[in-house]
């Protein structure tokens, strides 16, 4: 049964709204009553509704700061709201739909029929997100955009590291068909508005243009900055031959497109990729995607590459996986020498192509968007890099020579080989200590040196150097300890066998496992469990 949360500062209208239908034939449970946001959201804490009604305006906290402050603390969709309001309070409902609110209702126009459709669009809403089964989870993990940013960018070391990472991220693969596309969003009062409020606007834009597109098909999404994204749309088998998937994802971006300019006043420029077989091939349809979005505008604004790129175009793009290794290094290790060295060979060879622009701009925003997602809260810091431009890191979208665009990532790379270097100390300390919180919370499952090293993107000597000089004991002894103390924990419930604890925490055999325990506590788990009940 669902639960519902009625937020009035008026009690007969909490009382009209409790009484205006049947609750329990649609599977709902008036759970409470709330005068204030402030009320309401105390009770959203302790109950967890599934549905709030709320009053767009009351004392003490209105119905807007209450959705602002849930989507802050739940995301974007817990918990669904519906919302009231009177006619001269209607210009707040603009502001309520930014915060992703399922409906409004006028009070004076409020009847049964009018809120039973409302709550069943809620409750409609509620099951599709339930049964939404994307190849991606969409809450944030850690490694998910450093993931996506090397995918695209062919940054992977081999196909072993692709495979462990993707299995760690419970990322789905299986696809037979990729394609690619890269888009900016625009607004035509975007650019007016305080910072604060573009990155609001383009940040709720950005979360709905990532649930509209994963309703279409599978798809992965990636935000590259405030602005720009990748949308990776997945085929199963067959699916790409027997349609035109060039088409059916214009018209799926231009659905989107429109929905967002109705909601938001916010659309977007789009380039198509190519279609590719393989997961490692994401990035072929990513680089054409790039290509074709430079032929998008306001007249054309979804462009499929095979339509507008001759075939020989695609070298056009820039290729980064020629500097993958050093870019790695760089930016896992923070070492300010590597990065230093490698931009200004980039740089060099900008300059030495003076006519190759869009090589060079794209160059350049790629070493843009690698740092915005590589670098922990990095889009805070590339925007403090930048503080003194009023355009931001976007100034690089208006450099108009290779020249410009070479002086834009000379002063970056300065201020980035200085937050490296500033950075460089700790760096080790917190592998170190990344790789102690993975190993925790896999702690059931088979730890191999080479398999832990493929998740962080380091060699596995490099990793295991790490643990002998920056943590009290080695990786294999650190598992080990980690593995006995969890099955002290499950030996203790008493509910299972010495074999069984074994199986669990993933040892190849019991003998091995009363081996390794031994060896950490200096008796057998038989004799272990005997001195505990002696």
């Amino acid at each position: 049964m669902y639960k519902l949360l009625i937020v009035d500062d008026e009690p007969l209208v909490q009382v009209g709204i409790k009484s205006m239908l049947n609750w329990a034939e649609l599977d709902i449970k008036v759970i409470g009553t709330a005068v204030n946001g402030q009320a309401a959201l105390k009770m959203i804490y302790e109950q967890s509704p599934d549905i709030v009604i709320t009053d767009v305006k009351m004392p003490v906290m209105s119905g807007l700061e209450l959705i602002r402050k849930c989507r802050e603390q739940f995301g974007h969709e817990y918990p669904y709201f519906i919302i009231l309001t009177s006619y001269e309070d209607f210009h707040m409902v603009k502001e309520a739909i930014t915060y992703q609110v399922t409906d409004y209702l006028v009070k004076m126009e409020l009847t049964p029929p009018s809120l039973t459709e409302a709550v069943q669009r809620v409750l409609k809403r509620i099951q599709e997100s339930t049964n939404r089964t994307p190849p991606a989870e969409t809450i944030v993990h850690p490694f998910y955009d450093k993931f996506f940013i090397r995918l695209i960018n062919n940054l992977f070391e081999s196909e072993e590291q692709f495979s462990l990472q993707s299995q760690d991220l419970n990322l789905d693969f299986h696809y037979s068909g990729y394609v690619c596309c890269y888009g900016e969003m625009t607004g035509n009062q975007a650019d007016s508005l305080p910072k604060e409020k573009q990155l609001s606007l383009f940040s709720t834009s950005m979360q709905m243009l990532k649930e509209l597109a994963g309703k279409y098909r599978p798809c992965f999404c990636l935000s590259l900055d405030t602005r720009h994204f990748t949308l990776i749309f997945c085929y199963e088998a067959g699916q790409s031959d027997n349609l035109p998937y060039g088409a059916e994802l214009k018209e799926i971006l231009a659905n989107i497109s429109e929905t967002l300019t109705k909601y938001y006043n916010v659309s977007f420029r789009c380039g198509i990729g190519s279609l590719v077989d393989t997961p490692l091939s994401i990035c072929d349809s990513y680089q054409c995607s790039r290509q074709a979005s430079l032929s998008a505008e306001s007249q054309c604004p979804i462009v499929f590459f095979e339509e507008c790129i001759k075939a020989d175009s695609h070298h056009n793009s820039f290729n980064m996986s020629l500097f993958r290794q050093d870019l790695t290094k760089a930016f896992e290790e923070y070492d300010a020498d590597v990065l230093n060295r490698t931009l200004d060979n980039l740089c060099e060879l900008f300059l030495a192509h003076p006519d190759h622009f869009v090589q060079a701009m794209d160059g350049a925003c790629n070493i843009l968007y690698l740092s915005i997602s590589l670098l922990q809260d990095g889009e805070a810091i590339v925007s403090d890099f930048f503080r003194d431009n009023p355009d931001g890191y976007r100034s690089i979208y208006k450099q108009a020579t290779v020249e410009q665009i070479v002086n834009w990532l000379s002063s970056f790379k300065r201020q980035l080989c200085h937050l490296f270097e500033s950075h460089h100390k700790d760096y080790k300390n917190h592998i170190v200590a990344n790789v102690k919180k993975y190993i925790n919370a896999h702690i059931k499952e088979r730890l191999s040196l080479n398999e832990v090293a493929a998740v962080f993107g380091i060699s596995p000597n490099y990793l295991s150097q790490l643990f002998g000089k920056h943590s009290e004991m080695g990786f294999s002894e650190y598992i080990n300890t980690c593995k006995v103390s969890e099955s002290k924990r499950l030996l203790a419930e008493g509910n299972l066998k010495v074999y069984e604890v074994a199986e669990m925490l993933g040892f190849e055999s019991a003998f091995y496992f009363s081996k390794v325990f031994k060896k950490v506590e200096g008796v057998s788990p038989t004799e272990y469990l005997n001195n505990q009940f002696m």
